[in-house]
């Protein structure tokens, strides 16, 4: 089920949200970190390589493929099976299915770690598979120590294709299908809702961004604000309404072609660029070269909620003085708002 608000401000407002604001009392739910790859608490962090130069590495057009080069996607770690198995696996907002590449595995993507073998664990439970789905112990720690175990439906990956990077294990869903981890979750905590803070990349290290489960994840303090999700025949992705985006003190309407529309962007934690229609984005980037401000900031006007974003969420470093917008173009029906903002 959705709810009919949802917290954008602890996904939007990424850093200044997390000094500003604190999730509710625990009463039930819990909180547990969220890897960046390149994080120190990262089994792939290497400290040698800066952001930028993980850029180059995995993308060494960088610069000719703009934003499409960003490689920040937050990895969740869940243990599988008995005795438990690590897995990092993408949290992503508009997709459903929890999996993980799995023994045994002709068609998969090359991985760092370890894949999952079902066959030496006495908790897996293939009785109730449809395809490659079945059930499975899944064991968190949360931020306090909190050790949570339950049993989910999860996909085992035989034949996946290579479109992933080598410390990226599999999908956490957590959209608002039947099958997700948040609606799995929630049928035992008694509540779907969750918030994330997911903070830029390159500040502190040692500070880690943090996604709360079930009762006690709202997001309560001052400069929290909210804006209705928009109910649609797909109830996996959360849409949201924007309205416009201002650069400085310029305001930037949505789409001067088109006719408002209600829903006409979803947010996708699973995905790093923001992403417009294409009619929107040529007066917005416009805008965004014309400005005489050094550090523009940009603030995003929702139904409801207006989240200002500082350059930090907006320009991505790739290199010595060279930053990339990073925001994109679509010709799709609706935008993306991704992660990185």
């Amino acid at each position: 089920m959705l709810h009919p608000y949802f917290l954008v401000a602890s996904i939007l407002s990424n850093y200044f949200i997390g000094l500003l604001a604190t999730t509710a009392s625990n009463n039930g739910g819990f909180t547990v970190e969220l890897i960046h790859p390149y994080s120190p608490k990262s089994p792939f962090y290497n400290a040698n390589i800066t952001f930028s130069g993980h850029l180059n590495k995995y993308y060494p057009n960088a610069i000719q493929s703009q934003v499409t080069a960003l490689n920040t996607q937050h990895l969740m770690k869940v243990s599988i099976g008995t005795p438990p198995v690590d897995i990092y696996g993408i949290v992503d907002t508009s997709s459903d299915i929890v999996w993980t590449q799995c023994v045994t595995c002709d068609g998969c993507y090359k991985q760092i770690n370890p894949m999952f073998d079902p066959h030496k664990s006495p908790t897996y439970n293939a009785s109730i598979a449809q395809g490659a789905l079945a059930k499975e112990k899944v064991t968190m720690i949360s931020t306090f120590g909190q050790t949570v175990s339950l049993d989910i439906a999860f996909g085992c990956g035989h034949n996946n294709a290579e479109t992933f990077n080598d410390h990226e294990m599999g999908l956490i869903g957590l959209g608002g299908g039947f099958v997700s981890f948040v609606s799995q979750i929630g049928s035992i905590f008694g509540s779907n809702k969750f918030s994330q803070c997911l903070l830029p990349y390159d500040i502190d290290p040692s500070i880690s961004s943090k996604i709360s489960f079930s009762n006690g994840s709202e997001v309560i303090g001052d400069g929290v604000v909210s804006t209705p999700l928009v109910a649609k025949e797909d109830k996996t992705p959360y849409f949201v309404t924007l309205e416009g985006i201002s650069v400085g003190d310029t305001y930037v309407p949505f789409n001067s072609s088109r006719k408002l529309s209600k829903g006409n962007m979803l947010l996708d934690s699973g995905t790093p660029p923001t992403i417009v229609l294409f009619d929107f984005y040529d007066p917005l980037a416009a805008k965004v070269t014309k400005t005489n401000l050094d550090e523009p900031i940009l603030t995003v006007h929702f139904e409801g909620a207006n989240v200002q974003l500082m350059p930090i969420h907006t320009f991505v470093p790739l290199k010595d003085g060279v930053y990339c917008f990073a925001m994109q173009e679509s010709n799709g029906d609706v935008g993306i708002y991704g992660n990185y903002a």
